[in-house]
């Protein structure tokens, strides 16, 4: 399964893709807006760590996964425990 996150901690990028390889889950980081975000791909779930991203951001991460019916997860807080309650309900 492949896994989007949008937010969250720069210094936390490599806890976030630890705790999701132990849900055997690629995940693609983007802490801040880099070069646009239209080319995150297809993956099965969209993580939105509301509370660390812009306005600016969520609108564009909303619109491509609207466009292409990307399963949308969002949590205020971006911890690993957030993130780990969020692989759990989704993953399973």
């Amino acid at each position: 399964m492949s896994i989007v996150i949008i937010g969250g901690n720069e210094c936390m990028i490599r806890r976030y893709k630890d705790l999701c390889s132990e849900y055997k889950c690629k995940a693609k980081i983007y802490p801040k807006m880099a070069s646009g975000l239209k080319n995150f791909g297809n993956p099965d779930l969209l993580v939105l760590f509301t509370g660390t991203v812009s306005h600016k951001m969520i609108k564009c991460a909303l619109n491509e996964a609207k466009s292409q019916n990307i399963k949308i997860a969002r949590a205020h807080s971006s911890s690993i425990c957030a993130l780990k309650s969020i692989l759990e309900e989704h993953i399973a």
